[in-house]
């Protein structure tokens, strides 16, 4: 679909969780800056092990990451930096480096630079990063998230 209409922009627009670090808050808005693909690796009674640090003849990159250089000038969001991961993962990784976490951003960005097209991602956070809370605000993400969306294709359309 994406070869045969040729669109100006994709824009993934969706909620995320805020790590503690961050220094956002729930409901805010954020655009994208890039997306780290989360760590490989499995659960055990110990913790959770990175397959990048077993004894194993086979190499997996720890980490690796997907900028997006079409970030509009004077957008009117902060950015931030992403990792892409299973939800369930998300509370166990080491996210010193970003600040949000979601589940299809890295693939959505490899996609759109594979396809040489424009792309921005915008996110509204939904809830804290931290195990046990479970105090989610998907109906306020959502509303910021729309109101955020209009935002920016308004700006996209005025630097146009």
């Amino acid at each position: 679909m994406i070869q045969s209409r040729q669109p100006d922009w994709l824009i993934l627009a969706g909620v995320a969780g805020v790590y503690p670090h961050a220094g956002l808050k729930v409901g805010e808005v954020v655009l994208v800056e890039s997306e780290v693909e989360g760590d490989l690796g499995f659960f055990t009674p110990d913790g959770f092990t990175r397959l990048a640090h077993l004894p194993i003849d086979m190499e997996f990159e720890r980490r690796h990451t997907l900028a997006c250089p079409h970030l509009p000038a004077a957008a009117p969001f902060a950015t931030a930096r992403s990792m892409t991961l299973n939800a369930a993962l998300a509370p166990f990784v080491d996210a010193s480096q970003v600040e949000i976490e979601n589940m299809e951003g890295g693939a959505f960005f490899h996609v759109c630079q594979q396809e040489r097209i424009r792309f921005l991602e915008l996110r509204a956070i939904s809830n804290v990063v931290r195990l046990g809370h479970d105090d989610w605000d998907v109906d306020g993400a959502v509303q910021a998230l729309t109101r955020g969306l209009h935002q920016l294709v308004d700006h996209l359309q005025d630097t146009q």
